[in-house]
């Protein structure tokens, strides 16, 4: 007699799983169930859940992933606002700077929710994957 391996869930559920919950915290509402909020209030993480109960940070340097996401994409747009002013511009550089670095810290500041609701979705996912009791696909 053949044993077969079973998964929990087959890959394309995992994967409309995975297109849910980009859209639960596209909007920063919780991964698992989308109803309840990510954030208190601005880049503010919430400890879990207001509806279904899932612990968005579980431990002490959750979010250490975001922060590392953010630092990345703020330098990768840095670097392309620079890239841009310098090709497209005659200014000088001190203009320049005047003038990118406001849009660059802008892009940083907003960018931080998102970065910190993307690396939720990210740990959630990975718990579903691992098999995590507390972590339930809806």
């Amino acid at each position: 007699m053949r044993l077969r391996h079973t998964l929990p869930w087959k890959e394309p559920q995992l994967g409309g799983l995975r297109a849910r919950c980009l859209r639960r915290v596209l909007r920063h509402h919780c991964p698992q169930c989308g109803l309840g909020a990510l954030f208190d209030r601005w880049a503010h993480l919430r400890e879990r859940c207001n509806h279904c109960g899932l612990i968005y940070r579980r431990e002490d340097g959750a979010e250490l992933g975001s922060m590392y996401l953010s630092a990345t994409v703020s330098q990768l747009f840095a670097a392309a606002v620079f890239v841009l002013l310098w090709l497209f511009t005659d200014w000088t550089p001190w203009i320049g700077f005047a003038v990118g670095t406001p849009i660059v810290l802008a892009f940083c500041y907003g960018f931080l929710p998102l970065s910190m609701a993307l690396w939720t979705a990210v740990e959630y996912l990975t718990d579903v994957a691992s098999g995590e009791w507390w972590a339930k696909p809806r």
